[in-house]
């Protein structure tokens, strides 16, 4: 008998994130998976063209390293360009863990594209800190 092991929410955003490799190809797109995972308000949201580059350069990121995690090589800078995108996002980290309805570590930026992209950062190191970043397959 084998025991499956469900994913945590962390784990199945960046999988669904770095997976949209066919599914993101342009603005509106990314408007659409931000708002699908819950990343966002409901309301209208202003993707620059820089957004939209800070996306998929951190979406390429994360990939890249999720396939190095599988044996495949993973181009320099792409992890670069990525990691400089986790760089430039604000994270703080919630004092009470157990406050209803607010992660521990949350979006400390009020631009929305830039909150969808830090709650996928916040996931990224809750991934990073417990090492199941290493079982997600792309």
């Amino acid at each position: 008998m084998t025991t499956t092991i469900r994913p945590t929410a962390a784990a199945e955003l960046v999988r669904s994130f770095a997976a949209t490799a066919g599914d993101l190809g342009d603005r509106a797109d990314l408007a659409r998976f931000l708002r699908e995972h819950g990343l966002v308000s409901a309301g209208a949201i202003p993707i620059t063209l820089a957004d939209f580059d800070e996306a998929l350069a951190l979406r390429d990121g994360i990939r890249a390293q999720l396939r190095r995690a599988e044996g495949h090589p993973a181009d320099p800078e792409v992890l670069a360009r990525g990691q400089r995108v986790l760089d430039g996002l604000r994270v703080t980290v919630r004092l009470d863990p157990e406050e209803p309805g607010h992660d521990v570590l949350a979006p400390a930026v009020v631009d929305e594209v830039r909150r969808g992209l830090a709650r996928i950062a916040a996931a990224w190191a809750a991934l990073a800190a417990t090492g199941e970043w290493r079982s997600i397959r792309v």
